[in-house]
């Protein structure tokens, strides 16, 4: 069996990736890592050093036009500020809609290319990072669970059965993720998740926020911030 696995280079889908290599070994792993328009590479750039780290064949889709024109406030074309701050404070004032970082359908787009690129290079499984801390309160639907079943179910569908998902995190938190992470000995050092694209996290966006409090939990400094 080979896997796919959907692949940032931020803290949940490296530690997705090292699942996937403790199983099925890193010869049989291939990460996928998407461009989408965001306004740095920092995130491209730590996904090439943790797929360098793990010896793993990284591949690269450009799949920014798609977004064009979306305000997405982490897309280049925006004029949105990146919003400071923890999620529950954001949906406060979003009206019951996603935050404004969500990109449009981006789990539904990647995972329908990640299907094709699976089943193009003779992988069975594919995996991807969703965790509940992310779809609380739809602050991103497309990482909530009713939403991985959907988009699981189709993906079997459409490839015969050749094709599974498996998102181990999906009804886990960060913090969980983390556990999980320092069990593996992921380099989390290598591993960006904030927002901005400066040389050190801006600890104050919703991502940093959270990746600080799953940290904290676990009784560890974050590894990034040394």
């Amino acid at each position: 069996m080979k896997a796919l696995v959907l692949f940032s280079g931020g803290l949940d889908s490296s530690t997705c990736l090292a699942l996937a290599i403790e199983k099925y070994g890193k010869e049989n792993v291939l990460a996928l890592s998407i461009s989408y328009g965001q306004k740095h590479s920092k995130e491209i750039n730590a996904a090439r050093a943790v797929a360098e780290y793990y010896g793993t064949e990284l591949i690269s889709l450009d799949l920014a036009p798609i977004f064009e024109g979306s305000d997405c406030a982490l897309l280049e074309g925006s004029d949105q500020a990146i919003p400071k701050g923890d999620y529950a404070n954001q949906l406060v004032s979003s009206d019951g809609k996603p935050v404004s970082t969500y990109v449009p359908f981006r789990n539904g787009l990647f995972l329908s290319c990640a299907a094709s690129v699976a089943l193009s290079r003779g992988c069975g499984v594919i995996y991807y990072g969703v965790h509940s801390d992310d779809a609380a309160g739809s602050a991103y639907p497309d990482c909530s669970s009713d939403f991985n079943n959907h988009m699981s179910k189709a993906i079997s569908i459409g490839s015969a059965q050749q094709l599974k998902v498996v998102a181990p995190f999906v009804d886990c938190t960060k913090a969980d993720v983390v556990a999980q992470g320092l069990r593996l000995g992921v380099p989390y050092e290598l591993t960006w998740s904030c927002y901005e694209g400066n040389d050190k996290p801006c600890g104050c966006c919703g991502t940093c926020i959270d990746r600080a409090k799953a940290f904290a939990a676990n009784g560890v400094k974050d590894p990034a911030l040394s």
